[in-house]
Parts: structure tokens; C-alpha cells; sequence
């Protein structure tokens, strides 16, 4: 085992987050999300993919 593997991580909980949802989301990244839901289904349907 060399020394940077052996070495304690300090933040080793903060390392295992993959930026998932959080309780504390706010509306703007709703919207924004259902946005390019309704976008890109536009585009869908309108190039005859469906």
C-alpha cells in the first residue's frame, strides 16, 4: 500500500456524493428540467421520430 493510498481521507463523505437531488431543491431546477422535457419532445414529434 503506498503513502496516498493509506492516507485517511478528511472528506471522504463529501468525495462519495454524486450531486444527486436534495431535499433542499428549488423550483428554478424544476421548471427548468420539465422545460427541456417539453423542448426536446418538441423537437421529437416534430422531426416525425414518434
Amino acid at each position: 500500500m503506498t503513502a496516498h493510498s493509506a492516507a485517511p481521507h478528511a472528506s471522504a463523505r463529501n468525495l462519495a456524493r454524486t450531486g444527486g437531488p436534495k431535499d433542499d431543491s428549488s423550483w428554478l431546477e424544476h421548471v427548468a428540467g420539465w422545460t427541456l422535457v417539453v423542448v426536446v419532445a418538441m423537437f421529437v414529434t416534430r422531426l416525425g421520430l414518434i
